[in-house]
């Protein structure tokens, strides 16, 4: 099993306001659930600590060839476009389990 782990920070100038682009990266990127093949588990939890990253993405994979499928299905690619727009500082992590 592959964990992907991103972090990342919402530009202070993003339509809408972090709350709005938080919310609504949430939902693109949970609603890939079902629909990439491999892709066991997705969450996305919004940060509630004044100290860190503002989203927080916990990914669970069948193996490296899911991740890989994943990073460019069109689902993904279309959702991911959108949180590059609002998003700055991202932190990834990609581990075997």
């Amino acid at each position: 099993m592959v964990r992907h782990i991103v972090f990342w920070n919402i530009k202070a100038d993003a339509e809408g306001g972090r709350e709005h682009c938080c919310k609504l990266i949430k939902q693109k990127l949970e609603a890939l659930v079902g629909v990439v093949p491999g892709l066991l588990k997705l969450e996305v939890g919004i940060n509630y600590n004044p100290a860190g990253h503002d989203l927080c993405l916990l990914s669970e994979l069948t193996d490296r060839e899911a991740l890989d499928g994943y990073q460019n299905h069109p689902a993904h690619l279309e959702a991911a476009g959108y949180v590059r727009s609002v998003t700055e500082g991202r932190a990834v992590c990609d581990c075997e389990f």
